[in-house]
């Protein structure tokens, strides 16, 4: 049986290496990227060209390009996994950006606009579009609605108030969500990264004028950046049957991050 899941922010990054990770797992998947950058993002976002890579260098990968901020984006992937793999067994919110720069009675409206609209309402339309399909399947069911939170989501970090808030909201949307899910076989789970080798950390690592985002590794036990692999691990073990007892909760896939 091909397990078939919805990626979202999937075109670099941790959402690719997601895609990598459940596809070498036996899984199927539907890929979404916005696939375009924001005017109120301060560094370039995923380009088309690295989502049809992902999908050439991958097998078993469908694309779809739009907006996790358009619930109909969020639906028509769920259906285009309905339709073309003939099941959806997980949901993985990998959609973010990062915006900062100052402290937080000084955030721009339009970047607290963005953050919120981005990481945690395209996290809650993937919950729409996808929690109803996965609740469709028979029984005993074993879906899987999966959330990228962060460090952030712990702990304040200087000059990014207003990132640190959408990943909290990440959480409470998760286990808000789990408490719904309850005796139904689906979980819901939030998974925090670290700092880790992305171009996200890049922006993040030029808003504290770092010259090189190594420099952050420096502030997690494993004195190390992480690879976008190394969360994907976490967050394909969190798809698969073998994390059932896991639910509501978070899996810290951080290297230590603050400990």
């Amino acid at each position: 049986m091909t397990r078939v899941a919805v990626v979202t922010g999937a075109a670099r990054g941790i959402g690719a290496a997601v895609v990598r990770r459940l596809v070498a797992a036996g899984w199927s998947v539907v890929a979404v990227d916005r696939c375009a950058d924001d005017p109120a993002v301060d560094y370039p976002l995923a380009r088309p060209d690295e989502l049809t890579a992902l999908a050439q260098d991958t097998p078993r990968v469908q694309t779809l390009v739009g907006d996790v901020r358009e619930p109909s984006t969020l639906v028509a992937a769920c259906d285009l996994a309905l339709r073309h793999y003939g099941r959806l067994d997980a949901a993985v919110a990998c959609a973010a950006v990062i915006a900062g720069g100052e402290p937080v009675w000084e955030i721009p409206e339009r970047s607290w606009q963005t953050l919120l609209d981005v990481d945690v309402t395209g996290v809650l339309n993937l919950a729409r579009a996808a929690v109803p399909r996965l609740l469709a399947a028979p029984e005993p069911r074993s879906g899987r609605f999966v959330a990228l939170a962060s460090a952030a989501a712990h702990q304040g970090l200087w000059r990014l108030g207003g990132y640190c808030a959408a990943k909290h909201a990440v959480l409470g949307l998760v286990r808000g969500l789990a408490c719904d899910l309850r005796g139904t076989g689906v979980s819901a789970v939030a998974v925090s990264p670290g700092s880790t080798h992305t171009d996200m950390l890049r922006a993040t690592a030029t808003i504290y004028g770092l010259a090189d985002p190594a420099a952050l590794g420096e502030h997690q036990l494993v004195q190390r950046l992480l690879s976008p692999d190394e969360v994907a691990a976490a967050v394909a073990w969190v798809c698969s049957p073998e994390s059932a007892a896991v639910t509501g909760s978070v899996v810290h896939a951080d290297g230590g991050f603050g400990s």
